[in-house]
């Protein structure tokens, strides 16, 4: 970092303004930038009403309805857009989108944007969503979109979620945020450098998918004996899972050596969060909870039909709460932990497991021990095999594992650049 963008970064630290900058309502910023509430720059519109479509307003080629859960920020996945009847587009041509459009959720989960940069025909919005269409010659709808996913705007989505059980974004909130504005040129210029980075992010994220289509793909080859390894030529048999697992029964309290943790599906064995950790509601220090050690099989009995498993990859032992069954291979000379550990994450099987729930209540339902290990699997006697297999679907997890760390990366570095480049820290000249 050059020293005079470091000095800047330091002086806006210690609350000082730069020379060449002034103090405004959403910060410190260049002098010849200008700050203006975005109504005056914006049509802003939600949709009303459209909350209980019903079935026969659907059609298979009617225009795009999208919401929230179609935005993979900053593109709509459009193959996931339901479509509705043209006599309802029409009620809405008032909010019919166009290219350049930005929408957001003002319902549930607040913000997400879209920009509009493709219609792959004629689209709209529904009820939960939010229409900014830029009408002022002085702002870049691009850029516009860029400040929509940055710090000032996450402030204000955090003031409409702080303490709100049902949290809205109105239009009036949008009408009255305020938005910096550099040059048109300057706009553009930041905008395509923030773009450039969106489309290393999406390219990033289409690889990952790539990866695990494949992954996908080579389960169901490999952890059916339909593609048989070179070499191997051995018999599969089905087992029953009580053959292979056995429950670890062992408890201990919270000690310095042993922490709490929780498993998530996302992340399997994970040290809780500050969000998730509950060990201040403990009333008494002697609670005991169960220990897992490296290559347990852990699941949660009622969410694992939604793929609440995982192979503990801590190194250290640590605790679970004793809602979560903690099983090991018994015989690790005749069945590989690994191997065992694919076949039960494997998504295929994760829906085989959800047909063995019981309970009265859907919510309620849950996957006992005994139900569980009481299931069988196809697995391949020769225990090389089985390394064999693992070798090849450990491989492709590494690879994926990888990528996720690259966009991670990508994604922080994009962040880090939008806090320069939309607050002037990082000035773009129209020559650069």
């Amino acid at each position: 970092m050059q020293p005079d963008i470091k000095e800047r970064i330091e002086k806006i630290k210690r609350g000082e303004v730069p020379e060449g900058y002034k103090k405004t309502k959403i910060g410190i910023i260049p002098e010849d930038w200008k700050v203006d509430f975005l109504e005056n720059h914006s049509d802003i519109r939600g949709r009303i009403g459209w909350r209980g479509l019903k079935q026969e307003e659907y059609t298979d080629e009617g225009p795009y309805l999208i919401a929230g859960k179609h935005i993979k920020s900053p593109n709509i996945i459009w193959d996931e857009c339901d479509h509705i009847s043209i006599e309802r587009y029409k009620e809405s041509m008032e909010i019919a989108l166009e290219v350049g459009d930005v929408i957001l959720s003002k319902d549930g989960s607040l913000g997400n944007p879209a920009y509009i940069s493709y219609l792959p025909g004629k689209a709209t919005i529904n009820s939960t969503m939010m229409l900014v269409r830029v009408k002022s010659s002085k702002l870049n709808s691009k850029f516009l979109y860029h400040i929509l996913n940055g710090k000032q705007f996450e402030r204000l989505i955090n003031e409409k979620t702080s303490g709100s059980s049902i949290p809205h974004l109105f239009q009036r909130d949008m009408k009255k945020f305020r938005i910096q504005l550099p040059s048109l040129n300057e706009q553009q210029k930041i905008a395509e450098i923030l773009s450039t980075w969106d489309k290393a992010i999406e390219l990033k994220e289409k690889l990952i998918e790539e990866k695990k289509k494949q992954k996908k793909g080579l389960m169901q080859l490999l952890l059916t004996d339909k593609k048989r390894l070179p070499g191997f030529k051995g018999e599969w048999k089905e087992v029953k899972l009580k053959r292979i697992l056995k429950p670890r029964k062992e408890k201990s309290k919270i000690t310095d050596k042993l922490k709490l943790y929780s498993l998530t599906i996302e992340d399997g064995v994970t040290p809780k969060t500050d969000r998730y950790n509950r060990e201040f509601l403990v009333k008494s220090n002697d609670k005991q909870y169960k220990i897992t050690y490296k290559n347990d099989i852990v699941y949660n009995p009622s969410n694992l039909r939604f793929g609440a498993i995982a192979l503990n990859k801590n190194e250290m032992p640590v605790l679970l709460s004793p809602i979560y069954e903690v099983l090991y291979v018994e015989n690790k000379n005749r069945y590989c932990i690994d191997f065992i550990a694919h076949l039960l994450t494997w998504e295929r099987n994760i829906r085989y497991f959800a047909t063995k729930a019981e309970g009265t209540l859907v919510e309620r339902m849950a996957v006992k021990l005994d139900a569980f290990l009481n299931v069988s699997f196809l697995i391949p006697l020769d225990i090389k095999e089985q390394k064999a297999i693992s070798k090849i679907l450990n491989d492709i997890d590494k690879e994926i594992s990888l990528l996720i760390k690259e966009l991670e990366a990508l994604k922080l570095q994009k962040k880090g650049l939008m806090q320069l480049l939309l607050t002037g820290i990082v000035r773009v000249k129209d020559s650069e």
